[in-house]
């Protein structure tokens, strides 16, 4: 009878309840191919924008130098346009401390504290420039480098009499141009040799000295050496490089040094 009943269910036509379930199966089945598809398109798709973004930060960084700085030579080439973009005027020769008289008066290279005199620090409204190039300064030369908060004014003075260069900053300044600034002369010296070891970067805040303790109005960047002093409305690495380039003793590259401090290559 078993065998009987098979062969009676075999020639039994689908009910109609059977075949809207199996019309369901094959709809499910259709359904999830395209969805496969559509995943497929997707994932290919996205490896593509992947791929194209892996291209554009691989140029970007072989262009660089692999770090995402600038190189020196692209800021030189960048510096002429960049002094009109910023807002800088032409270097300036600056006055000897007191208009003392002469190329080198002894005035402009004496150490506080060594005369009665100078016994203690002068105000900076008394030196002829905001921030001072020249004139009374501590013993001790302020050592190179990437200052997150204002450091010694006076031993910063000293430095520029031993062939360094100061890039200083309005404490109000930020963006991308400032964050080059930071991030290029904050590189090691065994990585990037831009000459960093005689520069000085730093904001310039000195509230207890009125109006010398700030830059000067509408300035956000003053570069400075000895007796030389650039000032520009606004931060900028390419004009900041072109400065220390030269004035940086020893100069960077074999660029003619422009500087005229009176110990260049002193200690720093």
């Amino acid at each position: 009878m078993a065998g009987s009943d098979r062969g009676s269910n075999q020639g039994k036509r689908p009910t109609k309840a059977e075949r809207r379930e199996e019309a369901r199966l094959q709809r499910e089945a259709i359904q999830r191919k395209m969805a496969a598809r559509r995943r497929n398109r997707s994932i290919g798709l996205a490896l593509v924008v992947v791929a194209a973004a892996t291209a554009v930060v691989a140029v970007f960084v072989t262009a660089s130098g692999g770090s995402g700085i600038p190189s020196a030579q692209d800021l030189l080439k960048a510096a002429p346009a960049a002094v009109k973009t910023a807002g800088c005027d032409a270097v300036q020769t600056t006055p000897n401390y007191q208009n003392a008289k002469g190329d080198d008066p002894d005035v402009d290279h004496t150490h506080i504290g060594s005369t009665t005199t100078f016994a203690t620090p002068p105000p900076l409204s008394s030196y002829p420039t905001t921030p001072p190039a020249s004139g009374p300064h501590d013993p001790t030369p302020l050592s190179a480098g990437v200052y997150p908060s204002p450091p010694g004014v006076y031993n910063a003075v000293h430095a520029l009499e031993h062939g360094g260069t100061i890039i200083w900053y309005s404490p109000d300044a930020s963006g991308e141009q400032l964050d080059q600034i930071l991030a290029f002369y904050g590189q090691r010296q065994k990585e990037a040799n831009v000459g960093q070891d005689r520069v000085i970067v730093a904001p310039y805040s000195y509230p207890s000295e009125g109006d010398a303790g700030t830059l000067p109005k509408g300035a956000q960047m003053v570069l400075v050496s000895w007796h030389r002093m650039q000032t520009c409305a606004n931060v900028n690495l390419a004009v900041a490089f072109d400065f220390t380039s030269q004035y940086s003793y020893p100069s960077w590259n074999g660029r003619p040094w422009k500087g005229v401090a009176r110990e260049p290559g002193g200690i720093m």
